[in-house]
């Protein structure tokens, strides 16, 4: 396995997991999955490109990883429990684990915008939707509501 390639060279892959209708706003995001790539098993790095008005994500907080997030290009907006803050080239936010403060990244401006996502890899990771009545759960196994109900 080689150590060095071109981000570009690294299939991308678009869409969400998130049952209708909470993927509307993120179904066409994009990413390259830099840390699989080299078979990183301890924390994964995508690039995710946002076209606009599109989102990262849906308002989430995760229970044990942490998640950092470096802006390459564009403006997106963070979006917390603080509010709305336009992010340029070279910003970066981390969100450490367990803390119940949902975070997302939307693109409401009229260019691309692209930045590198960092976090954990822990397999017992769940964590809640801040806006919506959702949770994911462990391991990747889905999503219900927050009183259990499967979605």
């Amino acid at each position: 396995m080689p150590f060095a390639k071109p981000s570009n060279s690294i299939p991308e892959s678009s869409g969400t997991r998130y049952p209708a209708p909470h993927d509307e706003l993120v179904k066409r995001r994009a990413w390259r999955a830099l840390g699989d790539a080299f078979g990183l098993t301890q924390f994964g790095i995508n690039l995710v490109r946002l076209e606009p008005g599109v989102w990262s994500s849906q308002r989430h907080w995760h229970a044990k990883e942490d998640e950092f997030v470096y802006v390459l290009s564009g403006h997106p907006t963070l979006v917390t429990d603080a509010g709305e803050e336009r992010l340029s080239p070279g910003d970066c936010a981390g969100f450490p684990a367990g803390v119940k403060d949902g975070h997302h990244l939307k693109n409401d401006s009229d260019e691309m915008a692209e930045f590198l996502v960092v976090g954990s890899r822990i397999a017992e990771d769940h964590g809640e939707y801040s806006d919506i009545d959702m949770v994911f759960l462990p391991g990747r196994a889905g999503y219900t509501t927050k009183d259990g109900k499967k979605l």
